[in-house]
């Protein structure tokens, strides 16, 4: 794909061309700055030690309200061929970090582990298309594509439907929604309600998530001379799970900084990494190899500072050839994990992407 689109309930940026890229998150941030660049959008890597995927657009369009795409043409037969790595491998994977971090002598709390299935279709898919298949189906998520041509990679995009915002800036207001604490959706409504109030009460769950919270208000409070975080979490539902969601609100100090220098300030949060952030990653990468940018951010920031930025979770990265498809899903281990739970929960983040394609998922 030629561009960026990012489609949430209240408005879409969509953009084309590219009058410069960026590799890096600092390269983009000064061009801002010097005024060399009016707009940048794009995505950053999981690991921020990776090439960044951003672009000062040729041509932006942003419009107030949802997306709603025309008539979608039918998506091609997709099928998963592959699992990196097999629901077994994964479940000893987990099995082997709950036994390290119940470990008091280390220092490592929370590792998010991630499984991928490799898919591929019958014809050449449309990143397009695809995401318009994900917002038809997911309307309250904020659906992405982005071009990740200047990360080096010519032809390939990432794509999703994610449900968490990792922080928006407009004037000297910032807000965030992070997600930790997850369980499936189940087809019963009253074994669902169950599932929902199971969750809020599980102490697990709940430590999770506070990882996640202590680590935002620990990097936000130099930075806001307001900032509001509510005593616990609440719930927020997707077709596929329940999630554990703490809405936070903010007032900068400086307004100097911008929707993009909180983004690289937050990413990536506890919340797809780990606790310590430097050790969980190193973790990851030992474990999985380089996540491209599942677990990365996707958003926007114009010269005034303001923008969005999502999480990008709920995703898949469409090859050059547009014939594979490599989806994510992953979840928060700690010492009281239960790794056949936690394989349960990567499926059910997994069918929110190839569910939209209708693609059948092992286990």
């Amino acid at each position: 794909m030629d561009g960026f689109l990012l489609a949430t309930p209240d408005g879409v940026v969509r953009t084309s061309g590219a009058r410069a890229g960026f590799d890096t998150a600092a390269a983009a941030a000064a061009a801002l700055r010097s005024g060399a660049a009016e707009l940048i959008v794009g995505a950053l890597p999981f690991d921020p030690r990776r090439p960044a995927a951003l672009v000062a657009p040729e041509r932006a369009a942003h419009t107030a309200g949802p997306w709603r795409p025309a008539a979608l043409p039918e998506l091609p037969e997709v099928r998963v061929v592959s699992e990196i790595p097999s629901a077994a491998e994964h479940v000893a994977r987990v099995t082997k970090l709950v036994a390290q971090l119940g470990d008091p002598a280390q220092p490592l709390r929370k590792v998010v582990a991630a499984r991928s299935l490799l898919a591929t279709a019958a014809a050449p898919l449309e990143a397009e298309v695809i995401a318009g298949q994900l917002v038809t189906r997911h309307p309250r998520a904020a659906v992405y594509a982005v071009d990740l041509s200047p990360a080096g990679r010519p032809g390939e995009a990432l794509i999703g439907a994610t449900p968490e915002m990792l922080i928006s800036r407009h004037g000297r207001a910032v807000a965030l929604h992070p997600l930790a604490g997850t369980l499936p959706r189940l087809a019963d409504p009253d074994a669902d309600a169950a599932q929902a109030r199971d969750l809020l009460a599980s102490s697990k769950n709940r430590e999770e998530h506070a990882y996640v919270i202590d680590w935002i208000r620990e990097r936000l409070a130099p930075v806001c001379v307001e900032l509001s975080i509510p005593d616990g979490p609440e719930l927020l539902s997707t077709p596929e799970v329940w999630h554990l969601a703490t809405p936070i609100r903010g007032r900068l100090r400086d307004p100097a900084t911008t929707a993009l220098d909180l983004a690289v300030l937050l990413h990536p949060t506890p919340a797809v990494c780990g606790t310590p952030t430097d050790l969980a990653l190193d973790a990851i990468a030992d474990l999985e190899g380089d996540r491209g940018f599942y677990g990365g951010a996707v958003g926007w920031c114009d010269a005034a500072g303001d923008g969005d930025w999502y999480v990008a979770i709920r995703c898949a990265e469409l090859s050059a050839d547009a014939r594979t498809l490599r989806a994510f899903g992953g979840g928060g281990i700690v010492a009281a994990s239960d790794p056949d739970t936690e394989l349960d929960e990567t499926t059910a983040k997994l069918r929110t992407f190839l569910g939209g394609l209708r693609c059948a998922i092992p286990h």
